[in-house]
């Protein structure tokens, strides 16, 4: 992987949460990552966007927005972006907080905001956002029966109870990104998140937030069948004593 600094003309709008980095995991995201940036640049200093492998520009428009940027040589799943802006991230011994946010323009910054708020002034180790306690913009119908099945799947199989497992918007603690380590490389890594969780007794809350589904984001999105097959190999791996 490759590795570069912010444009050093980037705004930043605040000298508040130096100790908290965002993980930007991006790939081929060119339209709107920019605007993603620039907005959570205004409440975050530290922005890290991972670049899995982009074929259409989008490492630039990363850093354009004032993001530092981690380059994947190859497309190497959503789990393994997400691993490598936590590695990059605990090299600051600063940094206290983590925020992973999603790069297709469907997360509010300003719920990061309230979640970092909220996770500094309790004693819980992980904050995840739940947009069934909040808000589905443009959801369909199909993906709102789809992700309530897969929270039922996650309940019996990790044993943690949310009403929003898929949700990409979190905040954890520096002990917890200690112990993350994702191996999973595919959208798999949502429930490996919470594998962790449950693995090292780590307390957790879930918070209301806003997705917004946009044309956009919709096109992007994962199709139904990709979450059964997640959905197997994630039952099959615990079946047979996987670390996941």
């Amino acid at each position: 992987m490759t590795l570069d600094h912010p444009a050093a003309d980037a705004p930043v709008r605040t000298t508040d949460n130096r100790d908290v980095w965002v993980i930007v995991p991006t790939y081929n995201e060119a339209p709107v990552v920019r605007s993603v940036v620039e907005r959570l640049r205004r409440d975050f200093p530290n922005v890290v966007g991972v670049d899995d492998g982009s074929t259409d520009g989008s490492s630039a428009e990363l850093v354009a927005g004032g993001a530092y940027l981690v380059r994947h040589p190859i497309n190497m799943g959503a789990g393994a972006a997400y691993q490598t802006g936590v590695e990059y991230a605990l090299r600051d011994p600063g940094a206290r907080l983590f925020v992973t946010f999603d790069a297709d323009g469907q997360h509010r910054a300003e719920d990061a905001v309230a979640m970092v708020e909220h996770l500094r002034a309790v004693d819980t180790e992980v904050l995840i956002g739940s947009r069934f306690l909040g808000s589905a913009e443009g959801m369909t119908r199909s993906r709102r029966a789809l992700l309530r099945a897969a929270t039922v799947f996650e309940r019996v199989t990790s044993g943690v109870a949310l009403t929003d497992a898929h949700q990409g918007l979190r905040v954890f603690r520096r002990s917890f990104a200690e112990v993350l380590e994702l191996t999973s490389h595919d959208m798999a890594w949502a429930s490996e998140f919470l594998s962790r969780i449950s693995e090292h007794d780590v307390s957790y809350e879930e918070f209301p937030v806003t997705v917004v589904y946009t044309d956009y984001s919709r096109d992007k999105g994962q199709r139904s069948i990709n979450s059964v097959n997640i959905a197997v190999d994630i039952l099959m791996s615990r079946l047979l004593g996987g670390h996941r």
